[in-house]
C-alpha cells in the first residue's frame, strides 16, 4: 500500500513537473546564479529495441548533491498512443558527467521502430514525515529514433 502511494505521489509530481522542463545551452548545460553548472540531464537520440520487446535508452547527467536523500534517473518512452516507464537509474551526484542506460521489456503493447519521444527525469527522493518525497532536479524530453 505504501509503495503504491508512493508511485501514485510520483506520477501526480511527474506530470506537474513537466512543464518546467529545461532547455539547456548550446551544449546541454545551464549556469545557476552563483555560477556553478546547475543539475543536467539529456537523452540520446536513438533507442535500442530488441526483438523480445526489449528497450533500451540512454542519455547523460550531471548532479551535485545527493546529501538530502538518493537521486535516481528515471525515463519514460512515448509513441503514439503508448507510454510505459523504462527502466530507473541510481545516479552518482559527484559533479562530473555520467552516462545513464535504462532498460525494460514492453510486450503490451509492443513498441515499433521508428519515431518515438523520451521523458528522463533526475530525482531525488527526500524523507518528509516519514515517506520519501520526490524532488525533481531536471527534466528532459526529447524525440529518439527506436531502431
Amino acid at each position: 500500500m505504501r509503495v503504491r502511494l508512493v508511485l501514485a505521489v510520483t506520477a501526480l509530481v511527474a506530470a506537474a513537473a513537466a512543464p518546467l522542463a529545461h532547455a539547456g545551452g548550446a551544449d546541454g548545460r545551464t549556469v545557476d546564479p552563483a555560477g556553478r553548472f546547475a543539475d543536467l540531464l539529456t537523452v540520446d537520440r536513438a533507442g535500442l529495441l530488441g526483438a523480445d520487446g526489449t528497450v533500451t535508452l540512454s542519455g547523460t547527467y550531471r548532479c551535485l548533491d545527493d546529501s538530502a536523500g538518493p537521486v535516481l534517473v528515471g525515463s519514460t518512452l512515448r509513441q503514439q498512443d503508448r507510454s510505459a516507464g523504462i527502466g530507473g537509474t541510481r545516479a552518482v551526484c559527484d559533479g562530473a558527467l555520467h552516462t545513464w542506460t535504462n532498460t525494460a521489456v514492453v510486450k503490451d503493447p509492443a513498441y515499433q521502430p521508428g519515431d518515438a519521444r523520451v521523458e528522463a527525469t533526475l530525482m531525488q527522493l527526500t524523507a518528509q514525515g516519514g515517506l520519501p518525497t520526490p524532488g525533481f532536479l531536471a527534466v528532459e524530453e526529447a524525440p529518439v529514433t527506436l531502431a
